[in-house]
């Protein structure tokens, strides 16, 4: 029996990885608490394991007194002398007990203690084991749902994969094999310790790092990722060294590298743009495919306003704005993408008056610009069916944009407004007014006085 448990415990330490003095402690603890429930709480005991036989001895520690009280605790001289001859009052005297029928509630008792022990320690080792590897990515194996989260066999542990972390156009089935990044390590007894996750911009980088062996030695860098997690992403690349491509690296020899991490997202598209410095190549970088043909630059507000070949406007947006959207987000600027019709447009001071119309829009504005209907005074005069079979716009708009275009009043301007008193001043107090005016003119700029 003794050589049993030394087996069984050498054998539990290798498989869990669990230190062999936490196991003894726990086994000590668990044989003094089956040992007071069988014989009481009160005992002053001593457990002590013998590594090199695997036998586990309890001493009964009592006091030698004259008169027994307690006899948990104490013992009298003559039953002391009895054990040792030297005994005298005051000594503390152990026994050794018999602990081979400590019975089958006790016994239970201390398997309790071992099994929480063993778990407890098991935790620990896997915090430690695990803690410094977030960011880091594993491999390993479905093994069930719960909740909408995935359970990940990783081999020493488990780790779970919540919804929340899961790129929602992936279906995962029981025993396939999963390739995620740890983003977590918690200690708790209730559920997986190691929290994975697959549709973060992390993931996406270590798996080019994984792939690009330049990346892993520091000569192409990753200067900034985007994604929409099973859609599209675009990452933004630069090199140290002027010998190497930093986009062909990323794509490989025939585009086997980036082919690799395309199937490894199932599919998810890859946009990989060199980086620069200026914002305004960087931009013309970062919404290719679309071409570019003039960049407005405001660096206090980081905007950027783009004008594009009319038929490159729904290319340089892409689908539901994610093309714009994903740039915008890798630069880390706002971007406003006009098409070269629509920026002209906006330079004519007449196409700005019909923007003041309450009901108009660029897009209608766009329209009836294009229709011949480019002032207030053309749209003034035009009837309903004519605007509807010109611009193509509903006749309920048309009705309305006519009505607002009548009761429009364009502000009045300032220089006539003062024209018109100074002719009602006489000669003297039109003279002060005019150095005034004068003044306030030679304190302006030149972009102002014009």
């Amino acid at each position: 029996m003794t050589m049993e448990l030394k087996r069984t415990i050498d054998q539990v330490c290798k498989e869990k990885g669990i230190d062999k003095e936490v196991l003894i402690t726990a086994l000590e603890e668990a044989i003094k608490s089956a040992v007071k429930k069988r014989y009481g709480a009160n005992l002053d005991l001593e457990v002590s394991y013998n590594d090199a036989v695997g036998d586990l001895e309890v001493f009964q520690y009592r006091t030698v007194v004259e008169k027994v009280e307690d006899p948990d605790l104490e013992i009298s001289l003559e039953e002391a002398r009895e054990l040792d001859p030297e005994s005298e009052i005051g000594d503390s005297l152990g026994t050794k007990m018999d602990i081979s029928n400590l019975g089958r509630i006790a016994a239970q008792s201390a398997r309790q203690v071992i099994l929480q022990k063993m778990k407890s320690a098991e935790q620990d080792v896997i915090y430690e084991e695990f803690k410094d590897r977030i960011g880091q990515i594993v491999n390993g194996i479905v093994q069930r749902f719960e909740r909408g989260s995935i359970i990940v066999n990783l081999g020493r542990t488990e780790a779970i994969l919540p919804s929340s972390e899961q790129v929602s156009s992936e279906s995962w089935r029981r025993g396939d094999r999963i390739r995620a990044i740890i983003v977590d390590v918690r200690k708790s007894a209730r559920e997986p310790q190691v929290v994975i996750s697959r549709n973060r911009a992390e993931f996406l980088v270590k798996l080019f790092e994984l792939e690009v062996p330049e990346i892993a030695e520091g000569i192409v860098r990753i200067m900034g990722v985007a994604r929409e997690p099973g859609s599209r992403s675009k990452i933004a690349v630069s090199s140290s060294d002027s010998d190497v491509d930093p986009v062909g690296a990323c794509v490989g020899m025939r585009g086997s590298r980036v082919q690799a991490i395309v199937q490894e997202l199932r599919g998810e598209k890859i946009d990989i743009v060199p980086w620069n410095p200026d914002p305004v190549k960087y931009v013309f970088n970062a919404l290719a495919p679309a071409e570019c043909s003039k960049v407005i630059v405001d660096e206090a507000e980081e905007s950027l306003e783009v004008i594009v070949p009319d038929d490159q406007l729904s290319l340089a947006i892409g689908r539901q704005g994610q093309n714009v959207r994903l740039a915008a987000k890798l630069m880390g600027w706002k971007i406003d993408v006009k098409s070269e019709t629509r920026y002209a447009h906006l330079q004519d001071p007449n196409y700005l008056e019909l923007l003041k119309l309450p009901s108009m829009n660029e897009n209608v504005a766009d329209k009836l610009f294009d229709s011949g209907f480019n002032t207030i005074e053309a749209l003034k005069g035009a009837n309903v069916e004519e605007i509807v079979e010109k611009a193509r716009i509903p006749s309920g708009l048309a009705e309305t944009l006519i009505e607002e275009a009548k009761a429009y009043e364009p502000a009045q301007d300032v220089g006539e407004s003062v024209g018109d008193v100074e002719g009602e001043l006489d000669e003297t107090e039109r003279k002060p007014m005019m150095a005034q005016e004068q003044e306030l003119q030679d304190g302006k700029s030149d972009e102002e006085r014009a």
